[in-house]
Order: C-alpha cells, then sequence, then structure tokens
C-alpha cells in the first residue's frame, strides 16, 4: 500500500477535524447570541457544523466523478451515527431522550430516508431531487430555529459546552474567522481524503462504495463521534442525541441534495446501495423510534445493541467485498435470527411501555 496515499488520508482526517471544531464553534456562538435552545443547537447549528466533513468530501467526490465515495458516506455516515456513536455515547451514559425527538424528528428522520431511496431506485439522485432535497433542509432549519426562538431561552447546559459569548469566541470578528478557517481545512481536508481513499481503495481491489461506506464514512463522522461522547461525559444529553439526527437529517437532505446539484448530470447510485445499504440505513432509522420510545431513555444494553449490530455491518462489507466463504452462514444468522429476534424485542418493550402509559393516565 502506498504510504504518500495512507499520509494524506491521516492529514484530510485531521484537517476535517480541526476544520469542522473551527466551524462548530464559531457557528455556535453565533447561534447564542440569537438565542435559541440547546436541543435546537444540537439539531442544527452543532449537527450541521459536524457534518460539514461529509458535505465537503461529497461535493469534492462529486465533482471529482466518484460518486460511488459520494453517495457511499451520505449513507455510511447515518449508519454509523445511530448504531455507533449513540451507541457508544449510551454505553456512557443513558440517554434521555426529548419528547420532541421522538414525536417529530425521528418520525422526520424515517420519512426522509424512504424518501431518499425512492429517489434512488432509479440509479441516481437528479438535480430536480437535488432541488426538493435543498428545499427541506431550509424548511426544516426554518421550523426548528422558530421553535427554539418560541422557547425564548438558552440554559447554562449549552453554555457550559460552548462557552459564553463573553469568551475568548466572544467577538464578532474571531467567530467569523473561525468560520471561514474552519471552511478554508474542509475543502483541503476533503481534497486530501478523497484523493488518497481512492488510491487506497484502486490498491487493495476495494469499490469506491465500500470505501465511502467504512473509512470515509467514519472518519467524516469523527466530529459526532467527539461531540456525542463529550456531551454525554458531560450530561448534556439534547445535545448528544439532537447531534445525531440532527446529522442524519442534514446527511440526506443538505449533503445529498448540493452534491447532485454541483456535479453534472447529478449523483450516480450505486445498485449495491439501492438493494442492501440504503435499506439497512432505513431499518436503523425505524429502530430508533421503538428504542427512544420505551421510557424516552436509551438504556445501556440497547446501546450495546447498537455497536453490535454496527460491528455486524461492517464485518458483512467485509466479507461481501472479499467474497469470502463465511459470507453465506453469516449472513443467514443474522437475517434469520438475530434481526427478527431483536425486532420482536423491541416490538414487545415498546407496546408495554405503551400500555404502562396508558394505564397510568387511568
Amino acid at each position: 500500500m502506498s504510504l504518500g496515499a495512507v499520509l494524506f488520508l491521516v492529514l484530510g482526517l485531521a484537517l476535517l477535524i480541526v476544520g469542522a471544531e473551527l466551524l462548530v464553534r464559531g457557528a455556535s456562538r453565533l447561534a447564542l447570541r440569537v438565542g435559541i435552545t440547546p436541543l435546537v443547537v444540537g439539531l442544527t447549528v452543532v449537527a450541521f457544523g459536524t457534518s460539514s466533513p461529509e458535505l465537503a468530501v461529497s461535493v469534492q467526490a462529486g465533482l471529482a466523478g466518484q460518486p460511488g465515495i459520494a453517495v457511499g458516506n451520505i449513507v455510511g455516515s447515518n449508519i454509523f451515527n445511530v448504531l455507533l456513536i449513540l451507541g457508544l455515547a449510551a454505553l456512557i451514559l443513558p440517554l434521555a431522550v426529548s419528547r420532541q425527538l421522538v414525536r417529530f424528528d425521528v418520525p422526520l428522520m424515517i420519512g426522509v430516508s424512504l424518501l431518499f431511496w425512492v429517489m434512488a431506485i432509479d440509479g441516481r439522485i437528479g438535480r430536480f431531487d437535488g432541488v426538493l432535497l435543498v428545499a427541506g433542509i431550509v424548511a426544516y432549519t426554518i421550523y426548528a430555529i422558530y421553535l427554539g426562538r418560541r422557547a425564548n431561552a438558552v440554559s447554562d447546559e449549552y453554555e457550559r459546552e460552548f462557552g459564553q459569548v463573553d469568551g475568548a469566541f466572544g467577538r464578532l470578528p474571531l467567530q467569523l474567522a473561525a468560520i471561514a478557517g474552519g471552511l478554508v481545512l474542509l475543502v483541503v481536508g476533503a481534497n486530501w481524503l478523497v484523493d488518497s481513499a481512492v488510491v487506497i481503495a484502486r490498491l487493495l481491489g476495494v469499490s469506491e462504495v465500500v470505501i465511502g461506506l467504512t473509512i470515509v464514512a467514519a472518519g467524516t463522522s469523527l466530529p459526532e463521534v467527539a461531540t456525542s461522547v463529550v456531551a454525554a461525559l458531560r450530561g448534556e444529553r439534547d445535545i448528544a442525541v439532537g447531534n445525531v439526527i440532527g446529522s442524519n437529517l442534514f446527511n440526506l437532505l443538505s449533503i445529498a441534495g448540493i452534491a447532485s446539484l454541483v456535479t453534472p448530470g447529478g449523483l450516480e447510485v450505486a445498485a449495491s446501495l439501492v438493494r442492501f445499504d440504503i435499506p439497512v440505513m432505513i431499518a436503523v432509522a425505524f429502530a430508533c423510534l421503538p428504542i427512544f420510545a420505551t421510557g424516552h431513555l436509551i438504556a445501556r444494553w440497547e446501546g450495546a445493541l447498537f455497536v453490535g449490530y454496527y460491528i455486524a455491518y461492517v464485518t458483512y462489507l467485509i466479507l461481501a467485498a472479499t467474497e469470502h466463504a463465511a459470507l453465506p452462514p453469516f449472513s443467514g444468522v443474522m437475517l434469520g435470527f438475530v434481526l427478527p429476534l431483536t425486532a420482536v424485542t423491541l416490538l414487545v418493550l415498546w407496546g408495554r411501555h405503551r400500555h404502562v402509559d396508558e394505564t397510568s393516565r387511568l
């Protein structure tokens, strides 16, 4: 393997992380000046900021004629965000889930995931699809900010996470400089990451789709990992959970929309993504609803379940990419036993919780 490609992959990831950090810090303090609630900040400013590496990489990949990396990065990041990031955060500390997420944001994520699949069935996310997706993220952001402004409060929880407006980043010029510097680092890091990922994929004989679903998706999701894990450690659960759900919505609506608009002819979607990976992303989105609704809490055992499923998903991708003999029995066990058992367990728990809720109201 080329050491130069690996070096540029690592450097690209480092620039993405630093750039995202600067962007989040600068943008979040501007949001603090406006005065919106921590959950809305997590769903919008923080989520969009930590998803900026995915945006930079997918747009660059689309312009470079690497649609497998562009779409694989979006789908892989959404799977990574829910299964691994929320799973790890819940293992650290059981995460309380806001009723707003259960009633509105998670169902919206499920609906947008289904819409994305419908758009991709013909093998392409076209420019008209891109316009609809971008319009969706604009409408969602306006609505989320409206709700936050109506609440008319910014709690101490958010200020502990991002600091006071009067701190080091309190001055408007510094906030704008942080945003601009973060964007520059994101663009440079995205260029290096995409170019090196393509080289590594060719050297390993692995498709660009698999590289996008794994290495690139995990790498560009590192800001989400850091944000949600640190928020969980500090007990700031609204930011931890809102960051993940907001990032997934941003990935599907904004990143897919913008990438399809700037890529000549739109984004080509590989058949393997339509058949397997996008349905997995949809199933993961559906899995959030019963888990989030059972007591409005993501318990540690549910976090462990998420992490275990992500390991199983990556194992499947590796076995499929290498055409390993263990793939058929592994798939048979997952599809015939593990997934149905998990689905039944979650439905039973959800049913019991709803029964308890209804009984308590009587």
